[in-house]
């Protein structure tokens, strides 16, 4: 299975939607999309709605946290939404909710920004 990776912009919020599997095969693309979105609309928030990813490596939680590094040097912040139990525990072990906060769904992430 292949990364289904929509990308959306609200405001300066950059909202990335993800569908089936997050790994070494898929990471480098989203890498690229998302750092391309951020510096072209000057995105200051992410929110990332993992309700459909089916799957996530190492190489996945190396790009989220690579995005994480890259808003929070612009003094943003970055939200989890909409997760699944088995993303969620990977999140959970790795440590990432300590600097990241989950919210129930993508309206509630979104109104946590300031959009809505």
């Amino acid at each position: 299975m292949s990364l289904k990776i929509d990308l959306e912009v609200k405001n300066d919020v950059l909202c990335i939607r993800l569908e089936g599997e997050l790994d070494h095969h898929t990471a480098e693309d989203l890498r690229n999309l998302a750092t391309n979105a951020i510096e072209k609309h000057q995105i200051r928030h992410i929110l990332l709605n993992l309700e459909h990813l089916s799957f996530m490596d190492s190489s996945g939680l190396g790009v989220i946290l690579g995005r994480y590094k890259q808003i929070k040097q612009l003094h943003g912040e970055m939200v989890v939404c909409a997760i699944s139990p088995a993303i969620e525990r990977l999140f959970d072990l790795s440590g990432l909710f300590k600097i990241m906060r989950l919210e129930p769904t993508e309206e509630f992430a979104l109104q946590s920004l300031g959009v809505a």
